[in-house]
């Protein structure tokens, strides 16, 4: 029961069981054919057909079937480097998804989750030089905390409150990104998480806590 009267499910809603349990799963295939226990060609193949590259993007590579310049954009989300990649970005979308979801409703987080692995891409495609393929839900998942950050701005103004912890917390994200980039060599995609982040503030006024008193995305 929340402090309104107004009684919350806090359960995890299937559409984020099913988002998080694809992308799980995808990894869980492709690891088992990186150990040769089915086809190992399929990471191979997963990589060339569902990551993005930035060539194809730029039209300096022609695409491997006519709708990989637009497909890429968001299936790139759901491919990972590894088990501890897809668990960590699995983790975080569960656990950030499930106060959203409570929110804003369960379609309007896969239309976040859509939207910030989109602008990820465009941010990876604009700002970096990396030819090589990029994966990976991080975009999605600093949409999630950039729109989580945008109502702890705006509930905190409302209320005559410091805005100085989310600051730091925009900081220490910041921080962190430039530690783990240079720690993997340069490897990590820095661009996709600011261009995920980016779009999850700007989503905000649309899709924003009904508690605050903003208009509440669809269900």
């Amino acid at each position: 029961m929340s402090e309104s009267g107004v009684r919350r499910d806090d359960r995890l809603p299937w559409q984020l069981w099913f988002l998080a349990g694809t992308i799980v799963a995808i990894e869980l295939w492709l690891s088992a054919s990186d150990r040769g226990w089915i086809d190992p060609e399929w990471r191979t193949y997963a990589l060339l057909n569902g990551a993005f590259w930035r060539p194809v993007a730029t039209g300096a590579v022609a695409p491997l079937f006519d709708e990989q310049w637009l497909t890429m954009y968001a299936s790139h989300a759901f491919l990972h480097g590894g088990i501890v990649h897809v668990a960590l970005n699995s983790t975080v979308l569960l656990a950030l998804g499930k106060h959203i979801a409570a929110r804003t409703g369960p379609w309007s987080l896969l239309a976040l989750f859509v939207v910030s692995a989109v602008a990820g891409a465009l941010g990876f495609q604009l700002l970096s030089n990396s030819n090589a393929p990029m994966v990976g839900a991080s975009g999605a998942v600093f949409g999630f905390l950039g729109l989580w950050l945008y109502w702890d701005f705006i509930h905190r103004r409302r209320l005559g409150l410091p805005i100085t912890p989310v600051l730091k917390t925009v900081l220490g994200l910041v921080a962190a990104n430039v530690l783990i980039y240079f720690a993997f060599s340069g490897t990590l995609a820095w661009e996709a998480h600011l261009g995920g982040f980016a779009a999850g503030v700007a989503v905000g006024p649309l899709i924003s806590r009904d508690s605050f008193g903003f208009r509440a995305g669809f269900r």
